[in-house]
């Protein structure tokens, strides 16, 4: 599996020193959440942040999470910032195949967020557009959330979906995955875990350290 440490986990004081860790530690993804205040109640990150860190990690995929309404408005400026990644809730707007079409001409892989409350059927209208599903395990918005128990069979029922439409997306969970958690859903064929407080940031030990144990229990490589 993927480790996608969560930027928004950061301590911004330090981030520099924070992404030369993780990355040292073999963090390959990093997830970026850009949020308008419209869409969810908090605010996140400029997009200015993923063209920054492409400049000092040009091989850091840009897993780009974004929280906003009208997502279509915002194509040319990730194309300009450099994100591999964006994915966009579906009730963020009424052209989901429209919005995911404009983010791929542009040279972006697409991909659509699904919420708690929402029916993993609600995805077969566009399940053959997008490069990713995230499938979030918390309430969007905010950081240090306890993963929801029910994500698993929503995941079962994701993943099973994918292999009976021969489909090849990536399956992100994003909120609250520890160790345990994460076991269960790598049987599920998930294919990214977020890396949240609670299995990257909330470690006695360094970030390069939480980074290398990820490794370790989900890649089989010893640190």
């Amino acid at each position: 599996m993927i480790n996608s440490p969560s930027l928004f986990n950061c301590d911004l004081t330090c981030l520099h020193e924070q992404l030369d860790e993780m990355t040292a530690g073999g963090a390959k993804y990093m997830h970026i959440d850009l949020i308008d205040g419209h869409y969810a109640g908090n605010l996140g990150f400029p997009p200015r942040i993923i063209s920054d860190i492409k400049k000092r990690y040009p091989d850091l995929v840009a897993d780009v999470h974004i929280m906003v309404t009208n997502p279509a408005d915002y194509v040319d400026v990730f194309k300009k910032a450099g994100a591999d990644y964006v994915c966009f809730h579906t009730d963020s707007t009424r052209f989901v195949l429209r919005t995911l079409k404009a983010y791929r001409d542009a040279g972006i892989k697409p991909g659509v967020v699904l919420n708690p409350s929402q029916d993993i059927r609600h995805l077969i209208p566009f399940i053959d557009q997008v490069d990713m599903v995230i499938v979030m395990a918390v309430e969007p918005g905010f950081a240090g959330q306890s993963y929801l128990p029910r994500t698993t069979e929503r995941i079962r029922e994701l993943a099973a979906l994918r292999k009976e439409r021969d489909l090849h997306f990536l399956i992100n969970v994003d909120g609250g995955v520890n160790d345990t958690v994460g076991h269960e859903l790598e049987k599920l064929g998930v294919d990214i875990i977020v890396g949240t407080i609670h299995n990257i940031f909330n470690q006695p030990v360094g970030l390069r350290e939480a980074c290398e144990h990820f490794e370790a229990e989900f890649n089989k490589k010893q640190p």
